[in-house]
């Protein structure tokens, strides 16, 4: 069976080294692993959107509509704009960190309310603090690394396997940071 994730966010939040952790862990399990990387304005904090999508044979990386078993959404707006995306039965893990889009910061639109609302009665969500548990590890750049935590104690890969994959995949002078990160997340 093949699983679909769909990792969401803005640049600069570190999505691309979630999705990074997330392949090589499973491929360390012996899956067939493909990864897509879709960038909107990444540099100046647009959207970016990736998919996994890991099992026996993947053809192909790209996620359709009502089709993501697990959204991993580093900030809230990102994280409504992809529900569509998620399929029924699948579960969408939330940072509840509020990034302004260029739009409302120009002041051309309005950031949405009640988004977790909104969310919360449409799927099987959780919402974390990502950015507080980052900072208590550390950095408040680690909030890829939390919400990897938090996938990986709803996931079928133990412990150990996520530990090893993050010990391979960091830089050594981010390593302790992220190890704590991802302890956070995972116990949350």
């Amino acid at each position: 069976m093949t699983k679909k994730i769909m990792i969401v966010g803005v640049g600069g939040q570190g999505t691309l080294l979630a999705s990074r952790i997330l392949g090589n862990t499973v491929i360390g399990q012996g899956y067939d692993v493909k990864v897509s990387e879709v960038h909107g304005m990444s540099q100046r904090g647009g959207s970016v959107v990736t998919y996994v999508k890991y099992g026996e044979k993947v053809y192909s990386p790209i996620i359709d509509k009502g089709e993501a078993d697990i959204i991993l959404a580093f900030e809230m707006l990102e994280a409504y704009r992809a529900l569509p995306y998620l399929k029924k039965g699948g579960k969408i893990i939330i940072n509840n960190q509020q990034i302004d889009p260029m739009p409302v910061i120009t002041g051309a639109a309005q950031y949405p309310e009640n988004i977790d609302k909104k969310i919360s009665g449409n799927a099987d969500a959780i919402i974390v603090d990502a950015l507080s548990l980052a900072r208590q590890a550390g950095n408040t750049k680690a909030v890829n690394v939390v919400l990897i935590g938090v996938m990986a104690k709803n996931s079928e890969i133990e412990y150990e396997k996520w530990i090893e994959t993050i010990k391979t995949t960091v830089p050594e002078k981010f390593l302790e940071v992220n190890l704590k990160a991802f302890d956070l997340g995972y116990n949350s």
